[in-house]
């Protein structure tokens, strides 16, 4: 929005030409959300607490998470509205692709919204059915994944990591596998939320580099020099992406240990479905894997343990997802997010190396 109202002023006031760069949009997205998300915070917090909206806790989870019952949450909202005020202020509301992105978070967001409702009417950690949570969830994918598709300047090309020749063509097999990656991060991220700040912190660092992928996809000449495929306008998902990156950290002020406030599935899922559908948009679906790899291993551990029970009668983990595990194997929470931190910030260094390595 600010983009068309400031910019046109470029020829009377040189200072407003800023406003052309992407770059100089995206760092102020994620100074804005970060003092939107800063600012009302804890009016957020103390208004949710007001309405009763608390958390409940897993009658099977560790004891340790015993006292953060009636802990604010649905949080989320916090985020959303953070990321997407942030995003209509910045971005070009002329670019297709931002608007992808912001419908396929608002959808997901939707779906996180009703599942809490029902938590906390129920007082319970159960909400909506499985079934159709997923069926919600890929109904969404697929309406955003066939308008993808059906843009004529679109590619069902596969880029492959640290290969610049391995370049299968999808086809019509496109649009499944790209319904997975959306569905699949904004699933792995809802499992990974489960300690203090411990989704918040890898989901800042995919969505950091996701804002230099996309930059760089959308820029003729960088993608070119590093061999990745170029696509007109997605530059402006970095706006998108700096958005998530502010309010995300402004959310981490109150997630933080010992939280005040947590961010409910109505935080996670469209979180995760963002970075799912920016990874397709940019074409770097395979490399999601590899920077969200936090979010893998959770989801990983969850399928292995339940697979495992059920044909062997026995349990892989102490307990799943993987970062309950680690708690009753007697890691302090905080000592647990530091480190799946450190890994994830790990993972998300070699993931951009791959721009080069290839």
């Amino acid at each position: 929005m600010l983009h068309y109202f400031l910019y046109p002023l470029h020829e009377q006031f040189a200072l407003f030409n800023v406003f052309r760069y992407i770059t100089f949009r995206a760092i102020y997205a994620v100074l804005t959300a970060f003092l939107i998300s800063l600012l009302i915070g804890r009016k957020v917090t103390a208004l949710l607490a007001q309405y009763q909206v608390r958390q409940s806790i897993r009658r099977d989870g560790p004891p340790s998470h015993l006292p953060k019952a009636g802990t604010p949450t649905m949080g989320g909202i916090l985020l959303l509205g953070a990321a997407g005020v942030t995003t209509l202020l910045w971005a070009d509301l002329g670019n297709r692709y931002v608007w992808l992105a912001m419908l396929t978070t608002l959808g997901f967001g939707c779906i996180g919204f009703w599942d809490d409702i029902l938590k906390c009417r129920h007082q319970d950690s159960k909400g909506l059915r499985p079934r159709a949570k997923i069926g919600l969830q890929i109904l969404i994918a697929f309406i955003i994944v066939v308008a993808l598709y059906a843009a004529p300047s679109y590619s069902p090309i596969l880029s492959v990591p640290f290969f610049k020749t391995v370049t299968p063509n999808l086809g019509l097999f496109y649009i499944p596998f790209a319904i997975l990656v959306i569905v699949g991060a904004s699933n792995a991220v809802n499992l990974t939320d489960g300690l203090d700040g411990l989704a918040m912190g890898p989901v800042i660092l995919t969505a950091t580099a996701y804002a230099a992928i996309a930059y760089v996809s959308g820029h003729v000449r960088l993608s070119e020099y590093l061999l990745i495929p170029y696509i007109e306008g997605v530059g402006e998902l970095s706006v998108f992406c700096g958005a998530i990156v502010g309010a995300g950290l402004g959310f981490l002020w109150f997630n933080a240990y010992p939280a005040t406030l947590f961010m409910g599935d109505v935080g996670s899922l469209p979180l995760g479905a963002a970075m799912g559908v920016v990874a397709v948009i940019s074409k770097h679906e395979l490399l999601l894997t590899l920077v969200g790899g936090i979010f893998v291993l959770e989801a990983i551990s969850v399928i292995l343990q339940v697979v495992s029970f059920k044909m062997r009668g026995k349990r892989i983990f102490r307990m799943a997802p993987l970062h309950h595990h680690f708690e009753l194997k007697g890691w302090r929470e905080p000592k647990v997010v530091v480190r799946f931190w450190i890994a994830s910030t790990m993972l998300t260094l070699l993931s951009l190396s791959t721009l080069k390595l290839r």
